[in-house]
């Protein structure tokens, strides 16, 4: 586990990152707690990641937009995989866990058909889960715990009860999503139905049902991760969108403003200029050497209007 933390002019923030237990993975990520104490509002643009998301909120809750959807104000969320990006907003304060899982993992924990909450930020406690502990009573043990070791311990246990007593998802739309995982989203369906054994259609429904996105929209989602890791590494538009199988270079580009609401260079200009630069507060990227996420200035910014 690591634990990093810090003052600046604006207030201060805590972060702790932790693996689960190796029983849990490879459908658990990350742990990711988080203390936030900032004397102003704080906004945060979200890009489609390859990950469903729960948030164990301590309290204060987040404001979540999404381009033609009416804002979700949580304490607690979920989330699976998108294609379009996501504002967070908060008051300065917030604290609590988010846990990065697999989507197939999500679907055996909460046993929800995922493509019911495509493109959506819900309430783990609506879902029509069998849990022996509800999601928001979880956050309240979690935030009465002392340390974040002690935190990322019970829910090493609670995620293994869960697991065990959830919906089995199925081997072979696993080994589909790993195969998409693995190739970057390069695997072309047809290949990928062969893969497992399945017809294309097939393939087509329980990959919705199991994961949200069917395999192409899964795989524009991957091909779009890659390229915004190899663009954060220094590669140039054009090499990028050679490397990760886009047609050209404004292949990528409007692929890029689909899915985030900016261009390459918007964004990774956005994220040079960041506002933690100024109180040395992280990023708070939400996968590891992932270039995922931008601290917004509190008063928004045009580049990203379209979200």
């Amino acid at each position: 586990m690591l634990v990093r933390s810090g003052h600046g002019p604006d207030g201060s923030w805590e972060v702790a990152f932790g693996r689960p237990h190796p029983r849990l993975r490879p459908g658990l990520i990350s742990y990711r707690g988080f203390r936030l104490g900032f004397a102003r509002p704080r906004r945060r643009l979200e890009t489609p990641i390859g990950a469903a998301t729960v948030v164990f909120g301590f309290g204060d809750p987040v404001r979540i937009l999404r381009p033609g959807r009416a804002p979700d104000t949580l304490v607690s969320l979920f989330c699976g995989p998108t294609t379009t990006p996501a504002v967070g907003e908060h008051g300065g304060r917030l604290a609590g866990i988010e846990v990065l899982l697999t989507p197939w993992a999500a679907f055996t924990l909460f046993g929800t058909p995922q493509h019911e909450l495509a493109e959506r930020t819900v309430d783990p406690d609506d879902l029509p889960h069998a849990l022996d502990i509800g999601v928001c009573e979880l956050a309240g043990a979690l935030a009465a715990l002392p340390t974040w070791q002690s935190r990322f311990g019970l829910l090493d246990e609670v995620f293994t009860r869960w697991s065990a007593a959830g919906v089995p998802s199925s081997a072979r739309v696993v080994r589909a999503w790993s195969e998409l995982v693995r190739t970057g989203g390069a695997m072309p369906v047809p290949r990928l139905a062969e893969e497992v054994g399945w017809s294309a259609r097939h393939l087509e429904n329980r990959f919705r049902e199991q994961i949200g996105l069917g395999p192409k929209a899964a795989a524009r989602v991957l091909r779009l991760q890659r390229a915004r890791r190899l663009l954060a590494a220094g590669r140039g538009a054009a090499e990028t969108a050679a490397l990760c199988g886009f047609y050209d270079q404004a292949h990528l580009s409007g692929e890029f403003k689909t899915m985030t609401g900016c261009t390459p260079r918007e964004f990774t200009a956005a994220r040079r200029s960041s506002v933690p630069t100024a109180d040395g507060a992280p990023g708070a990227d939400r996968l590891a050497g992932e270039a995922t996420s931008v601290v917004l200035a509190s008063g928004g910014s045009s580049v990203f209007s379209n979200t």
